[in-house]
């Protein structure tokens, strides 16, 4: 990405009521204040804790486990070439489990070649998903026979929520923190 944060953290003293309250609420639910994709969100106040709320029920209420929700993380956040996505997500699918070298290869755009089979299920399913905007039979029922009903809408809604969450920045060109590793660029 190139180019000035268009959407940056609004100072505190020219927040609406209504984003006030948000920040409020987003700090108070996760112990942390407004960052990341939130901070354009915020110019949304209802969407911002809308998407908050939908996203802790992704990370932490998920029928999935961590290690496939964070590696779908990946998988979008290479799609959507989106750097603070990766950044954030990258220690976390690591620590739950992701190969290095699984990792690496999503990071290349590259199909991993070290995926554990849930792992490849997943991308799988992800990518027919994001790519074909719909899902095979037999995909679907390899899935389903893996994770269940609900595997199958909670990892729909892992790829839709990450990436609006990505096209979220991408459109704010939310600036990179400065630690942690980088995404690189994909060449096509």
């Amino acid at each position: 990405m190139t180019g000035t944060d268009r959407l940056p953290e609004i100072p505190a003293d020219t927040l609406t009521d209504a984003q006030a309250k948000a920040a409020e609420a987003f700090k108070a639910e996760r112990g942390v204040p407004v960052f990341g994709p939130f901070v354009p969100l915020l110019r949304s106040p209802e969407l911002m804790l809308c998407a908050s709320r939908m996203g802790l029920y992704l990370r932490y209420g998920s029928s999935l486990p961590l290690r496939i929700s964070e590696f779908v993380i990946l998988f979008v956040a290479r799609l959507w070439n989106q750097p603070v996505e990766w950044q954030i997500h990258h220690p976390i699918a690591l620590k739950a489990g992701v190969a290095p070298e699984t990792a690496q290869a999503l990071a290349e755009g590259r199909r991993p070649d070290t995926m554990s089979d849930d792992e490849a299920l997943a991308y799988a399913f992800s990518t027919e998903l994001q790519h074909n905007r719909a899902v095979s039979d037999a995909t679907y029922a390899n899935l389903v026979a893996r994770f269940g009903e609900q595997g199958a809408i909670d990892l729909t809604g892992i790829n839709g929520y990450y990436a609006l969450l990505a096209m979220t920045m991408n459109v704010g060109r939310t600036a990179l923190p400065e630690d942690g590793p980088p995404l690189p660029p994909l060449v096509r």
